[in-house]
């Protein structure tokens, strides 16, 4: 009987994580506190406890942008002009929506995320500033090949 019991317990606590997880939903940006890069940003989100909300860092979905600590000068140049259109998007947002939130690497949020209804991951594919990154395969190179 004692097995029964911990095997019920576990089932309920299971299936109340899952109801929990799927409970997100949509989620409104309250404040952008940072851009780090081009897919990685950090926000406060009022609806969330304070533990959760504050100076949550956010990666977008599916997408990479070149990196700030690049290994050559023209993955650093695309680096920054990644970074400036995604803070210049933020900044100049009527309403920031985070759809399918997930952890991801680094304990960090993962969504998609939308700028007045549109997708910022595909603004950033659209001006060159990103390529599409399931997250399982190495990242293609910035820089040229030589």
């Amino acid at each position: 009987m004692p097995m029964l019991s911990k095997l019920l317990c576990c089932f309920l606590v299971l299936i109340s994580l899952k109801l929990s997880a799927d409970g997100y939903g949509d989620i409104i940006v309250s404040r952008v506190t940072n851009v780090y890069d081009g897919d990685t940003f950090r926000v406060d989100i009022d609806q969330w406890p304070a533990l959760i909300d504050k100076n949550a860092p956010i990666r977008i979905n599916n997408i990479d942008t070149p990196e700030l600590r690049a290994k050559c000068p023209d993955e650093k140049r695309l680096a920054l002009l990644a970074k400036a259109f995604t803070k210049t998007k933020l900044q100049h947002a009527e309403v920031i929506e985070l759809k399918n939130l997930n952890r991801g690497k680094y304990f960090r949020i993962t969504a998609d995320v939308f700028i007045d209804g549109e997708s910022l991951a595909d603004s950033l594919l659209a001006a060159g500033f990103a390529r599409i990154y399931s997250g399982k395969s190495k990242k293609q190179s910035w820089c040229p090949t030589r």
